[in-house]
């Protein structure tokens, strides 16, 4: 047994200094920090719907402070209690954004166009990541035959252009009539309020751009072979889902029918700040949301957390998603 000692321990110090002070002989591998990587892997994910494969592509988020009057018909207070039941930051509230490719086996077809490339990036959160994801996917944008839009909000229709050219160069773009109809209409821009005309402004300039290229479709009516639509107004007028179905199996990309799950699913009385009517968006809400439970039919959510899919569950007033489990296999 070794004893420790005075000089014991002052023998073992000069040892030491010693050591460090010889020089470094060739080929001596020398272990650094490595750097850190700053940035996250591209994010999309596959699952099989009867014989059609549906890719989800993430868009990015947008990091910012809680509004104030984020839920219309609630206090900051309550919505804070929630924020913080869930586990989710109050400081910085992050809202993902999610778009969807279906491979019918015939057509490629995209749901809805995210920000496009030149959204705004800030260094806690990024958007526009979209097109970088669907070429990370193995997806070519210019084989793209469709793009569905599910509503004219900026984060679902921006994307539909990149420096003033369409994205999708050969693709239709498929738009729902009463959307159309709303956003064109010269009256209802006349007499929107101060805050909304940047967004009529908004689709104009896209639309502008795409020209003879987009297509209106009736919601309730099949937009693309297995994929039918399904009016769901008030998150906007003319706000629509879509369903895509093969064989026995069902996923409902809901667009904006509820925002973030942990919020909305759970309080669907809850009047985000984004609708447009908010007791027709409840109300289409729990139709939507009643449906999903009875036909427990696979949802998308396109302000969902990555990967953005869920199955619902009812409870006596309210319900509550529950998130699909990664599968490394298609």
């Amino acid at each position: 047994m070794t004893h420790l000692t005075r000089r014991t321990i002052l023998a073992g110090t000069a040892a030491v200094s010693a050591a460090a002070s010889l020089p470094i002989v060739a080929g001596t591998v020398i272990h650094a920090a490595a750097p850190l990587a700053g940035q996250q892997a591209p994010a999309w994910y596959r699952i099989k719907v009867g014989t059609m494969e549906v890719t989800v592509i993430a868009e990015g988020a947008r990091i910012s402070p809680l509004p104030d009057n984020f839920v219309r018909n609630k206090s900051r207070e309550e919505v804070v209690a929630a924020l913080q039941a869930a586990f989710l930051s109050v400081e910085q509230f992050m809202l993902p954004f999610n778009s969807v490719v279906v491979n019918t086996g015939s057509k490629l077809v995209a749901i809805d166009a995210g920000f496009g490339p030149g959204a705004l990036a800030t260094s806690k959160g990024s958007m526009g990541q979209g097109q970088a994801n669907l070429k990370a996917a193995g997806i070519d944008i210019s084989a793209i035959d469709a793009v569905i839009i599910s509503h004219f909000h900026g984060d679902h229709i921006n994307g539909l252009v990149t420096d003033g050219k369409p994205s999708f160069p050969n693709a239709e773009v498929m738009v729902p009539t009463p959307e159309w109809n709303f956003w064109m209409d010269d009256g209802n821009m006349a007499k929107a309020p101060e805050a909304m005309k940047g967004a009529f402004a908004n689709v104009r300039r896209v639309f502008g751009i795409i020209g003879n290229k987009r297509t209106n479709y009736e919601p309730g009516k099949d937009v693309a072979p297995g994929i039918a639509s399904m009016a769901a107004h008030g998150h906007s007028p003319g706000h629509t889902v879509h369903i895509v179905n093969s064989g026995n199996s069902s996923v409902m990309i809901q667009g904006d029918t509820t925002i973030l799950p942990q919020l909305f699913v759970r309080n669907p009385d809850w009047h985000v700040m984004f609708d447009m009517d908010g007791p027709a968006a409840e109300a289409t809400r729990r139709r939507i949301y009643d449906r999903l439970v009875a036909d427990k039919m696979l949802v998308h959510g396109y302000h969902y957390p990555f990967p953005a899919l869920a199955y619902i569950e009812k409870s006596a007033t309210s319900y509550r998603e529950i998130p699909v489990s990664w599968n490394p296999t298609i």
